[in-house]
């Protein structure tokens, strides 16, 4: 026949159990382990320990003898639990992300990332955190090889704010037979710690022009 482990307490441990079995702030799984050894520590075995506590023989053996083994750390975390662990394709998720796009949305959201990859909504958002995606910004840009783009650019921002006395700024960016073919710069893709980038502005088949009345 096994003989439960013996458990001797100093002061300083049986003031601590005393603590967390009473606490009205420990959880109840604590508290109820403090109660196991605090009994057992009074020479009661499992049995009876179990009977007091309304809980099976084998928990508290197995309570009893953790605390012999390993003291006061051995109770305050729960012992790994058994069966398959659930499996998550974290690198499939960030290949769909950075890769793909969802047939009707320009990115993926958690919910239809989640449908098709057959893990949960929270899964997806851990992923995205810990790989540093957010796919649902994208950050605009502008590159020009003009040599003079700033004197330029100083020009058309300096009419606007100061413009000629009398004077009537008018700026047409959309006109008839004007046809966006696509982004002058090509973007790029979404990333670990980036967002995804496109230049802010589109070829035409015709300038836009800011004209001056």
């Amino acid at each position: 026949m096994r003989t439960a482990a013996e458990i001797v307490l100093t002061a300083g441990e049986e003031k601590t159990l005393t603590r967390l079995s009473r606490s009205n702030t420990s959880s109840v799984r604590l508290a109820r382990r403090a109660w196991i050894v605090l009994l057992a520590s009074q020479g009661k075995d499992n049995r009876q320990i179990a009977g007091e506590l309304g809980i099976g023989r084998i928990q508290v053996g197995r309570w009893r003898e953790r605390y012999a083994k390993e003291g006061m750390a051995a109770i305050e975390r729960d012992l790994p639990r058994g069966g398959r662990k659930p499996t998550v394709d974290a690198a499939r998720i960030v290949h769909l992300t950075t890769q793909t796009a969802p047939p009707d949305a320009t990115h993926w959201s958690t919910r239809t990332l989640a449908a098709v990859a057959g893990v949960s909504a929270t899964s997806v958002r851990r992923i995205w955190r810990a790989h540093g995606l957010k796919p649902h910004l994208i950050e605009t840009f502008k590159v020009s090889r003009d040599p003079k783009f700033v004197e330029k650019l100083e020009d058309v921002v300096g009419l606007y704010l100061h413009p000629p006395e009398h004077a009537l700024v008018l700026c047409c960016d959309e006109k008839s037979q004007v046809q966006a073919l696509d982004r002058t710069q090509p973007g790029l893709p979404l990333k670990r710690g980036r967002a995804a980038t496109m230049t802010h502005d589109i070829s035409v088949t015709a300038p836009p022009r800011c004209l001056l009345h």
